[in-house]
């Protein structure tokens, strides 16, 4: 089974950028439909963006037009560029394989 850990979160100011990585072990990984999520206290879990395994991309309305969903099977990872932050993109951001397995997830901060 794969197993996916993130990196790359961080603290940015408002209209910043960050790059979030996901990477993945095992040899499979190009199978998977990958998405990033993101969690705050208190709130339902909120879909960032979809990759399948044939590229096709979905975003959340919050984020389109601002974030970037990107992969590379060669590399087992998965990236999420993240341009023009805003404070509530403050969360705790996932990466999930085919809705069945998830990372430990990376804190992104974003102050006003």
């Amino acid at each position: 089974q794969v197993q996916l850990v993130e990196s790359g979160g961080g603290l940015v100011q408002a209209g910043g950028s960050l790059r979030l990585s996901c990477a993945a072990s095992g040899r499979t990984f190009s199978r998977y439909a990958m998405a990033w999520y993101r969690r705050v206290p208190g709130k339902m879990d909120e879909m960032v963006a979809v990759i399948s395994e044939y590229r096709g991309i979905t975003y959340g309305s919050a984020v389109r037009g601002r974030f970037t969903i990107l992969r590379d099977n060669a590399k087992r990872t998965l990236y999420l560029q993240m341009d023009s932050l805003k404070p509530e993109d403050t969360a705790v951001y996932y990466c999930n394989a085919d809705m069945k397995v998830w990372g430990p997830g990376t804190q992104v901060t974003v102050s006003a």
